[in-house]
């Protein structure tokens, strides 16, 4: 029956709408930066009023004024000159999780087993990529890895000359200004509340959540990290990226023949 189907709450016509004139003066009001409650004296309307208006007009919050920040893309020339390094939270388990297998019977009794850091380096010009599972994320580990991560590239034949993080409190430690000055490292440290800044690790790291540490059904976070290598290897010198027109990662480091077959075996 024609009375029992659903319909809209709103009215079908306003008693008073706001004059067309009236919503242009207060649009032109706010694009002058001014708040509601200054809009509302100013054109005699009430905040109400306002408020509604500039719902309507998708210009209730002030940051809708302000053109987005364009995306700057940018990339190193040469391998080595800056490295991004970055920290993934991972939780321990002891068996296939619920997300797999559907089934929480028993879930309780495996809570409470831990978590496992994965520290992540990635090169800017190269995107050859380095990674660890460590124990914490404190400064003891950061800079054990930023050791680990240099001389890794060092094997490849890459001098690392700068290292970019965020602000995370092991990065901000003394041990790791300290263990940049020592292997001759510039560090450079994001902005605040600016992690697109270091895009190329957070990228990273959702690749290699979907790739890696989520891409099938380990039975424990242990075969999970015996897995980390090969994926690694996989990453650097068999996996095409997007980022540098489908070439692998480890074709932009120009190494001999000999070094190549060398290292890939």
């Amino acid at each position: 029956m024609p009375g029992l189907q659903d319909r809209s709450s709103r009215p079908r016509r306003l008693h008073r709408p706001t004059p067309q004139p009236v919503i242009e003066f207060i649009e032109a009001l706010r694009r002058q930066r001014l708040t509601g409650k200054a809009i509302a004296v100013e054109v005699g309307v009430s905040p109400a009023t306002v408020s509604r208006v500039l719902r309507r007009l998708g210009l209730n919050k002030l940051s809708a004024l302000a053109p987005a920040e364009p995306v700057r893309r940018y990339e190193r020339e040469h391998p080595g000159e800056m490295i991004h390094i970055d920290i993934k939270k991972l939780g321990r388990f002891d068996r296939v999780g619920h997300r797999i297998t559907g089934d929480r019977t028993g879930q309780s009794n495996s809570r409470g087993i831990g978590w496992e850091f994965l520290h992540v380096c990635i090169d800017d010009a190269s995107r050859v990529a380095f990674s660890k599972l460590m124990q914490t994320e404190r400064q003891g580990c950061a800079v054990d890895f930023l050791e680990a991560a240099v001389g890794y590239y060092k094997s490849l034949g890459v001098t690392v000359e700068r290292v970019m993080t965020d602000n995370g409190s092991c990065y901000r430690s003394r041990a790791f200004r300290d263990a940049c000055k020592l292997l001759g490292l510039k560090h450079i440290r994001t902005r605040p509340y600016t992690p697109k800044t270091n895009g190329k690790a957070e990228r990273f790291i959702q690749t290699s959540l979907r790739e890696w540490a989520y891409a099938r059904a380990y039975d424990t976070s242990g075969q999970r990290a015996q897995e980390l290598p090969f994926w690694i290897h996989r990453y650097n010198w068999h996996r095409p990226h997007g980022g540098i027109k489908g070439k692998t990662p480890i074709s932009r480091l120009a190494l001999a023949e000999d070094n190549l077959l060398r290292l890939h075996t």
